[in-house]
């Protein structure tokens, strides 16, 4: 621990503590010039340690005109974040207030600089939108640049289970997985696979244990589930459904943790001739807006994208409480006509025992924290 407050953190403190010249720590802060590597990550990581800002936040903001709220998302291209982030924006522009977008690609390096440059530059509020780390180291760093923003005068909302820290609002992601797990158990289905989304992340280690809980207690067997990771897209979904149907040919049951994945998961299916649902049933989570349009129309779970990004901005512009806030909202399972009973297909149909909703939920509501006031 340093002890010193941000506030009081000067560049020749972080070039004390990285054990170089306060010019050298200019030049890795500012990137006017090159510096070695190890130079550089010395710097850097002084730098995150002692929450260092060249423009201290409390000061900004009392000189700031415009109020302007950050939004910091994985990836704007994916529909999931650009449905938060047209909350947001609506949350935002009905309180008279300017959004900043960034993109981070989805790297934790890239999140925390944009933490701290959000700090530099005098934002009211910080918003990130996406799942947390589940790397305790990744989340510990992230928690210090937050820390240091809070105790400067900002507000933050995280969208997702976070590690870090900040008020929260989040899918009930476990619940999503249930829900998908009763579901396909319920239709029959005891060979199993599932695209669980790439490692490390809060969303698909709460999705996997709701769906793998849920088939446990339907008595699926376990060794009758196979696992293999993609990306958040779908081209990872793509390949790694190819990997599943090599691994395991005679799966009935395909489960992809997003729907970005499931639309790769399909193109596979139908690359090797599989059909949807009669010898594979296929079920994301989201609903994002192209779902409905397939076909077979997509079977998902319903998270309300939107809502999640308008909490955020409310959550940050509203009255400030000594606790930290944890708002879980609610999702629904839409069934359409991508899954069906193992070889008791008829497309275009549900099957016995659910209703094809179309637009609307078919199935059950789980997960609401909103009921009875905040879950903490």
């Amino acid at each position: 621990m340093s002890g010193l407050e941000p506030a009081e953190v000067r560049l020749l403190d972080v070039a004390r503590r990285a054990g170089v010249s306060e010019s050298t720590a200019s030049r890795v802060l500012a990137g006017s010039r090159p510096v070695r590597a190890t130079l550089r990550d010395r710097v850097l990581e002084s730098a995150t340690a002692l929450a260092y800002t060249p423009n201290p936040h409390a000061r900004a903001l009392a000189r700031a005109r415009d109020a302007t709220i950050a939004l910091v998302v994985h990836d704007i291209t994916d529909p999931y974040f650009s449905e938060i982030t047209r909350g947001a924006l609506e949350s935002a522009r009905a309180s008279g207030r300017t959004v900043l977008v960034s993109d981070t690609g989805r790297h934790p390096a890239l999140e925390l600089e944009t933490v701290r440059r959000a700090r530099a530059r005098r934002v009211e509020a910080l918003v990130l939108a996406g799942s947390g780390s589940s790397d305790a180291g990744t989340s510990r760093r992230l928690a210090t640049e937050l820390r240091a923003y809070e105790r400067a005068g900002g507000r933050v909302a995280v969208v997702g289970r976070h590690l870090a820290g900040g008020d929260c609002v989040r899918p009930d992601n476990v619940a999503a997985g249930r829900l998908l797990g009763e579901h396909v158990a319920e239709l029959g289905h005891r060979s199993v696979a599932v695209i669980t989304g790439p490692g490390g992340l809060t969303a698909s280690d709460d999705r996997l244990a709701g769906l793998l809980g849920a088939l446990a207690a339907s008595g699926v067997d376990a060794g009758h589930v196979q696992l293999a990771s993609g990306a958040f897209s779908r081209d990872g979904g793509e390949r790694a459904a190819a990997e599943l149907l090599d691994a395991m040919p005679g799966l009935t049951a395909l489960v992809a943790l997003n729907d970005q994945m499931a639309i790769g998961a399909l193109a596979a299916l139908r690359a090797r001739r599989r059909s949807v649902p009669g010898d594979v049933a296929l079920c994301g989570v989201d609903d994002i807006p192209v779902a409905r349009d397939l076909e077979p129309g997509l079977t998902t779970v319903r998270v309300p994208m939107a809502e999640l990004g308008r909490r955020a901005v409310e959550l940050v512009l509203g009255e400030t409480v000594p606790v930290r806030r944890d708002e879980r909202l609610g999702v629904e399972l839409v069934v359409r006509a991508s899954t069906a009973q193992p070889g008791r297909a008829q497309p275009g149909r549900a099957q016995p025992g659910a209703r094809d909703s179309g637009d609307e939920p078919s199935g059950p509501r789980a997960g609401d924290g909103r009921e009875g006031g905040w879950s903490r």
